[in-house]
């Protein structure tokens, strides 16, 4: 895994020896390339940051700061060092990303919210996804005309409910992507 693009790139990432799952490098061209030059000066949140891939493909390419929220104390020791060897400075959570979002993050604090939680791949798991689309505090974090970018199952039906509005979902092999936003009706106090 390497940094694809920005002052950082062909940088080799450290991938630790855990379950993780990280983001292919189609998967991180597709989503970067999308957001064109909305990541420049922006103030990123990267949950279930895993190696920090994401993250740091954003510092890569002009982000103003990133907070990295990773429960894996392996990938936490990654991350910081992935962060070192491509000298970047950014916020390291070592915590539950649900703690995180309702306890320690600021409202309307991210422009940019990024998430590429683990699947749920059979019966009785945990599914990540309608939690996170449901959590109240992630939309509180996120910017007014803010951008949440949720990695899920590509044959996932992701239940919106009113509370985001889907400007993108494409599939790209065994992920899809989905690019969400707050409607402005729906913006949280």
């Amino acid at each position: 895994m390497r940094v694809i693009a920005g002052s950082a790139r062909g940088t080799l990432l450290r991938v630790p020896n855990t379950d993780l799952r990280p983001s292919m490098d189609l998967v991180k061209g597709a989503i970067f390339s999308s957001l064109f030059d909305f990541v420049k000066g922006a103030r990123v949140l990267d949950l279930f940051a895993g190696t920090g891939a994401l993250g740091i493909e954003a510092l890569s390419r002009g982000a103003g700061s990133v907070t990295f929220v990773e429960k894996d104390s392996l990938a936490v020791v990654a991350i910081k060092q992935n962060l070192a060897k491509t000298r970047f400075k950014a916020e390291v959570m070592e915590m539950d990303i649900f703690s995180y979002l309702d306890r320690r993050g600021p409202a309307r604090m991210f422009d940019l919210i990024i998430a590429d939680p683990p699947y749920a791949k059979k019966p009785g798991e945990r599914d990540f996804a309608p939690e996170l689309l449901s959590s109240e505090s992630l939309r509180r974090v996120l910017a007014p005309g803010g951008i949440f970018i949720l990695e899920h199952l590509p044959d996932a039906t992701l239940q919106l409910g009113g509370r985001w509005e889907c400007t993108r979902d494409k599939r790209y092999g065994a992920t899809a992507v989905a690019f969400l936003r707050v409607p402005e009706m729906a913006q949280p106090e």
